[in-house]
């Protein structure tokens, strides 16, 4: 449930979010949100007029608070550019590694919105993922590395195949596999030197 003091709009934004999260975007009816926000329909059409809007919204909502923890996470691992990157697997892997894990978020919306790519929270799952392309390209770069937008590429590709497979799978070498080949890729470039 929502936590006592958040915004009527905040309130409905968590219940759809662990909602639409749990069980699929298209499986939760606005009846379902309401419920879970605690709120009345007509509360829930006054502040999003479609369940589309709401998607979004959720989608959006997450982009910050996601991007924050991979830059917690590069920040807090000791070592050079390819420790900083292994530790973002690593962490990735120890977060994901638990029975209530149903993948990413951006990836499973942009899945289950595959047949409508104007959608707004398609277009906002893969902002979140330019953004964090960026993101690391930024970080590598001023590490002194080359190519660094070409190498942040490489990587997402890995984070994102690591949690696809891992949500197939259900096993933790996926993603530290992932981070071996990503560890490599930057050492590779560490070697080829800096610019």
């Amino acid at each position: 449930m929502p936590r006592q003091g958040d915004s009527t709009r905040e309130q409905i934004v968590i219940a759809a979010t662990r909602l639409f999260y749990g069980e699929g975007i298209r499986a939760v009816s606005m009846d379902a949100v309401a419920e879970k926000a605690g709120v009345t329909k007509k509360t829930l059409y006054y502040h999003f007029t479609s369940k589309d809007e709401l998607v979004a919204e959720t989608i959006a909502a997450r982009d910050q608070p996601t991007l924050e923890l991979y830059m917690r996470w590069f920040a807090e691992t000791d070592g050079s550019a390819a420790d900083k990157v292994r530790g973002l697997f690593t962490r990735l892997g120890h977060s994901v590694n638990t029975p209530r894990w149903r993948g990413c978020g951006f990836l499973r919306t942009i899945a289950e919105l595959a047949n409508t790519p104007a959608h707004p929270a398609v277009k906002a799952g893969a902002a979140h993922k330019k953004r964090f392309e960026a993101w690391l390209a930024t970080e590598l770069r001023a590490q002194g590395l080359r190519d660094a937008a070409a190498l942040a590429r490489q990587i997402l590709i890995l984070l994102d195949g690591a949690t696809t497979v891992m949500l197939i799978h259900r096993d933790l070498a996926y993603v530290e596999t992932a981070g071996q080949l990503a560890l490599g890729l930057v050492e590779a470039a560490q070697k080829t030197g800096r610019g």
